[in-house]
């Protein structure tokens, strides 16, 4: 692609950089294909955890060092972890690219991971811990996962949990990144006014460290029926999900997917926000989601509501499911979620940031860079034929809530899940 190199060094080690001259600025990634789906019950929540740690300092930086390194450069340093990957990023003005390389390369290389840092930082992400479960409408969706995926590590969350996060010691996280921070699948990601063979110097100055190479990860899923379930908090709102898995991000159906959810639920011209807010009045928050990894995702509706109104918002949904099942959807309505689809993804574009995710993301999952107009092809390529014979696969038992069907979880401060639907 235009103005985008990819080399893969001798060692393993991918880079892929993408040149955008008329920037002042960059993004750099560095990335890792491990996530808290690569962990098991006794470890879960320790990729999360180490994306913490890696800050906490290393043999020559401390962990206010690491940050001064940056920020006295007006730079910003950050990193997440999702469930099938992990990214450590800087962003700054051009002429720092290389400090901000040369950071981030000690963090994953020299990382002490001091016991007392540790046992202070388990207290720190056990309140982020405590912080999710006071937010039901991010604790709610933990639960959602759990439950579809009961018995798979996709299925754990991110955080892990409170007795894992006591029980860290150095040894366990010395083990984990040896085992698990390879160069294989490692990945330099890079977006703005930055040169290729700049990064493939610093890779070869500052990658010093001698990873091992891994063996091909196996991650294995094996569905079983999901159940209704219901999760006492006390909150005012009740908090509501009915969903199922469906088609992953290597599966061109999940375009299908994607343009159906806009439809029902992405925006307030969709078609569950219009009839369950608008119309009725009965939800403050009501949309549909689409959370994807390699191989399956989870589609489904979220809504808050008051203890009266749950089961009247359940029939509305489950009413406009059956309409985009029977009736097509019209060329207007179609056109209108493609364009806030592709709107949504060009404008998000527009950040040096963003495009190294997209980037990172296209190579690790496609083992190609994904070009925007082969994504936006895919998407104006979806029919309103599509979108019936999608409704009616995905929702062939949308009136059941059983093996196959719609599961659905609800939180509130008491046990409101609905039993009737009509």
């Amino acid at each position: 692609m235009k103005n985008i190199n990819i080399t893969e060094l001798p060692n393993g080690i991918k880079i892929i950089s993408e040149k955008i001259s008329f920037v002042k600025s960059f993004s750099l990634g560095f990335w890792f294909n491990v996530g808290s789906r690569d962990e098991t019950k006794d470890n879960s929540g320790i990729s999360h955890f180490l994306e913490h740690m890696f800050f906490k300092g290393t043999k020559k930086r401390s962990a206010k060092k690491i940050a001064e390194d940056i920020e006295s450069l007006g730079g910003y340093l950050n990193a997440f972890t999702s469930k099938e990957h992990t990214c450590f990023y800087g962003r700054g003005l051009t002429d720092h690219v290389e400090k901000t390389f040369e950071v981030l390369a000690d963090m994953i290389q020299n990382s002490v991971f001091n016991p007392k840092e540790i046992e202070k930082e388990s207290a720190v992400v056990i309140d982020e811990l405590y912080d999710i479960e006071d937010s039901p409408d991010e604790f709610i969706f933990d639960k959602f996962e759990s439950n579809v995926f009961n018995g798979n590590s996709l299925g754990m969350p991110i955080i892990g949990t409170k007795k894992n996060l006591r029980l860290f010691r150095q040894k366990d996280l010395i083990n984990f990144v040896k085992e698990n921070y390879t160069f294989d699948r490692f990945f330099i990601v890079a977006s703005g006014n930055i040169e290729h063979e700049n990064l493939i110097r610093f890779a070869k100055k500052y990658i010093t460290k001698k990873l091992k190479t891994s063996n091909e990860k196996k991650r294995e899923l094996i569905l079983k029926p999901a159940s209704d379930i219901y999760v006492e908090k006390k909150t005012q709102q009740v908090h509501y999900i009915i969903g199922k898995p469906t088609y992953g991000i290597k599966e061109k159906r999940r375009n299908i997917v994607s343009v159906l959810s806009h439809i029902l639920g992405e925006g307030s011209s969709s078609r569950l926000f219009q009839k369950v807010r608008e119309e009725n009045g009965i939800a403050y928050q009501i949309n549909t989601f689409l959370n994807s990894f390699f191989d399956i995702s989870t589609f489904g509706v979220y809504l808050s509501t008051n203890n009266k109104s749950v089961y009247k918002a359940q029939n509305l949904i489950l009413r406009e499911i059956e309409k985009i099942k029977q009736k097509k959807v019209g060329e207007v309505e179609l056109k209108r979620a493609k364009e806030y689809l592709i709107g949504s993804m060009l404008m998000s574009l527009e950040s040096t940031t963003n495009r190294m995710l997209r980037i990172a993301q296209s190579v690790i999952y496609f083992n190609k860079i994904k070009s925007v107009e082969e994504t936006v092809k895919h998407i104006q390529s979806v029919t309103a034929k599509d979108i019936q014979e999608m409704s009616n696969e995905l929702f062939y038992s949308s009136n059941k809530f059983e093996n196959g069907g719609l599961t659905r979880v609800i939180l509130s401060s008491k046990n409101l899940l609905p039993k009737k639907v009509v």
